[in-house]
């Protein structure tokens, strides 16, 4: 049954890790189900059991370690790394009615994270030509602490953003993350700040207006 507001996603929050190939084809059949106009848009927040993922653009050897299991997938981007502490936000919207314009949504995803970040005092940013989003590490260095990557099929997009809340660091060393060796990865944990994925969730959703109104700016 359609919402009654359409103008606002389903939310979603899965209390427990989701297997990332699960995600995936829930993903895809729920994409294809909003394309058909028999489903409503979904923002679905969740964590995955320990895996690497490859993108379009990945290069195998960028897996230094394989230490957990690599899949690919259908979104833009390189190798990442998903795992417990990591929350990961699939944004699945009908672009064909909210802009048809690939860009912007990238640029809106970016700035729904670096404004949820500011929320709990964390300045951020994105960099052009660097995918990701960037902050300051405990040591004065930029490094990345959330990371985004979409696939849009048909004008409704699937995939989205990763936010590092208190990951083990370390996993990130089995790859090349997004294909960037030079700049290390970091997290609100690193950062001294505790924060529950709730607290996170809750963030988000009230940046979201913005971040939708963004689309059809």
């Amino acid at each position: 049954m359609k919402q009654a507001d359409p103008a606002f996603p389903e939310w979603r929050v899965s209390p427990e890790p989701v297997p990332y190939a699960q995600a995936l084809a829930e993903q895809e059949a729920r994409a294809a189900a909003i394309r058909a106009g028999s489903a409503d848009e979904l923002i679905w927040l969740l964590e995955h059991p320990p895996v690497y993922t490859a993108g379009t653009s990945a290069d195998p050897a960028e897996v230094l370690d394989p230490r957990f299991e690599v899949v690919e997938t259908g979104r833009g981007g390189r190798h990442t790394y998903h795992g417990p502490g990591q929350r990961v936000t699939y944004v699945l919207l009908d672009l064909d009615r909210r802009g048809r314009d690939v860009r912007r949504f990238v640029h809106a995803l970016e700035g729904w994270v670096i404004a949820t970040l500011g929320t709990f005092a964390v300045e951020s940013w994105a960099v052009p030509d660097r995918v990701g989003i960037w902050t300051r590490d405990v040591d004065g260095s930029e490094a990345k602490i959330g990371a985004i990557g979409v696939r849009v099929r048909r004008w409704v997009t699937l995939h989205g953003l990763a936010v590092n809340l208190a990951p083990d660091l370390s996993h990130f060393g089995g790859i090349v993350p997004c294909g960037i060796a030079e700049y290390g990865v970091t997290s609100l944990e690193k950062l001294g700040i505790a924060l529950a994925p709730g607290a996170w969730d809750e963030a988000l959703r009230g940046t979201s207006g913005a971040f939708l109104a963004a689309l059809e700016d």
